[in-house]
């Protein structure tokens, strides 16, 4: 018995054509979704970072474009801005949203309005470092005091004090945090629902694959007549797959049972060969077993005895002469064609069987010529075997008509009788070799070799009977005409031959 087919794990796993197509489909949103995120997070960040730099820069021109000095600035009308960016409870939080402070030439942080520079000012001072160097800069830049993330610009007063101004950027930060995380999310959300939809898509997509693996393997194990099913909604390279599987499958079946009906075929023919070879050998073994012990001495007996030897070698003879006939036909041999006459070989047939049983009526229809290109030993041969079932098979006085006709583009030979006929389930086995209906005489291969004669030339054999009606082969040829130059003529019209006795 046949194992059953177990496939490799991996066919289920990640390394199967469906997780490969899932995989792919979530790497590739995946991928959209970080391009995604991260053009948006670069985006609001510009922007958010722009609309600081503008309000940085509109301050630093309005301070820087007064002209003053730092003496001047109490009396003028930027007092306002300044006193709120000065007062030290403003510059005492930890984290200020905007700073503001004075430093002179060497970079030392200043007072100003009669305030001390507070610690945060001292540390955006040191932060800025070169705070002239930030004066040219036309951009703010960023920097980080005690820990949080400003942008940071400068401009001069008339006296050579630089004025720092910076405005906290940690809202901004937040805010791309916050995006991030929420785009995050949802991207996550949809490569599982991306994962689960593609799965399910391959898997529906993907059966009739599946059902291929399932009709291969009952093949596999021994079931032949298993075919790959249609889809509900099938892909045309998938039909056509299935299509050209299922045709590929029957020609498998068709060959697996053309083989096994040969195989068995080859069994009973060389059982039936056997048996049939083992009657003549057994009957000539019997007689020389008498004749050496003695047991054949009186000469009529000695007669007899060799009489009956050379009719069993005679019959074990013909038998294997046959069965060299029907191996040759199996192999296809070669014909020797050429120009015959079919209504001479029949009025041959017919009066060799006049001869044999000059008793029996026999009606020829074959007066004329119609030539045919054929080997004229095989069809001499078919036409004696199918006379010679006449004479064997139906009794002497049934009437026997043979015929030629050419008609359609075809030769038909026909060999009819009125005798007893053949059953039906006998005459689907007519052509079956060492059939003998009702276990009658000859060797049962006379119509096995008619039919593979004909076959070889192209041609077919049917049979017309029923209990009691007789029995009507017709051998059909093909019918081309030949010249005697050995050219092919235009098949002429069907030919009614003349009745004769």
């Amino acid at each position: 018995m046949r194992p059953p087919l177990r496939w490799p794990r991996s066919t289920r796993g990640i390394h199967s054509l469906r997780g490969q197509l899932t995989l792919a489909n979530v790497i590739l949103l995946a991928l959209g979704i970080v391009a995604a995120t991260a053009v948006s997070v670069m985006g609001m960040r510009y922007y958010l970072l722009d609309q600081i730099d503008t309000e940085l820069k509109r301050n630093r021109e309005s301070v820087g474009g007064s002209e003053l000095t730092l003496r001047q600035i109490d009396s003028l009308g930027v007092l306002t801005f300044f006193r709120d960016r000065v007062d030290p409870d403003f510059n005492r939080d930890e984290d200020p949203d905007q700073l503001f402070s004075a430093v002179d030439t060497r970079g030392e942080p200043v007072g100003i309005l009669g305030f001390e520079p507070t610690r945060t000012q001292h540390a955006l001072a040191e932060a800025v470092g070169d705070a002239s160097a930030l004066v040219e800069e036309p951009e703010p830049r960023d920097i980080t005091v005690r820990g949080t993330a400003y942008r940071v610009t400068a401009t001069q007063l008339a006296d050579g004090t630089r004025i720092l101004l910076a405005t906290s950027t940690e809202s901004v930060h937040a805010g791309v945090t916050k995006a991030v995380k929420l785009d995050l999310a949802i991207g996550s959300l949809l490569l599982l629902l991306l994962a689960c939809l593609t799965m399910f898509s391959v898997r529906r997509r993907m059966r009739p694959l599946e059902d291929m693996v399932e009709t291969s393997s009952a093949i596999a194990e021994g079931d032949l007549t298993r075919r790959v099913p249609s889809s509900q909604d099938p892909i045309l390279e998938v039909e056509q797959l299935r299509l050209a599987l299922n045709s590929m499958l029957q020609q498998v079946e068709s060959a697996y049972r053309t083989r096994e009906r040969s195989a068995a075929q080859l069994r009973r023919f060389v059982a039936d060969a056997s048996h049939e070879l083992r009657t003549p050998l057994a009957a000539i073994r019997g007689y020389l077993q008498l004749h050496d012990r003695g047991m054949l001495a009186d000469p009529t007996e000695r007669k007899r005895a060799w009489e009956r030897m050379m009719t069993e070698s005679d019959r074990m003879g013909r038998l294997v002469d046959e069965l060299l006939v029907l191996a040759r036909l199996d192999q296809r041999p070669e014909l020797r064609l050429r120009n015959v006459d079919v209504c001479r070989l029949v009025r041959d047939a017919a009066q060799d069987l006049r001869m044999h049983q000059p008793e029996r009526p026999v009606t020829v229809d074959a007066d004329g010529s119609v030539l045919v290109q054929a080997d004229e030993a095989g069809l001499r041969q078919v036409l004696g075997n199918l006379v010679g079932n006449v004479r064997t098979h139906t009794p002497s006085d049934a009437p026997v008509r043979l015929g030629v006709v050419r008609t359609d583009g075809v030769v038909r030979v026909s060999v009819a009788d009125d005798g007893p006929g053949l059953a039906a389930e006998d005459a689907a086995r007519v052509f079956d070799r060492f059939f003998r209906a009702g276990g009658g005489a000859g060797s049962g291969l006379g119509m096995a070799i008619v039919q593979g004669v004909v076959r070889a030339h192209g041609g077919e054999v049917s049979v017309l009977t029923a209990p009691g009606k007789g029995l009507a082969v017709t051998v059909t040829l093909p019918g081309r005409r030949v010249s005697t130059d050995g050219e092919d003529e235009t098949p002429a019209p069907a030919e009614q031959p003349a009745h004769s006795a």
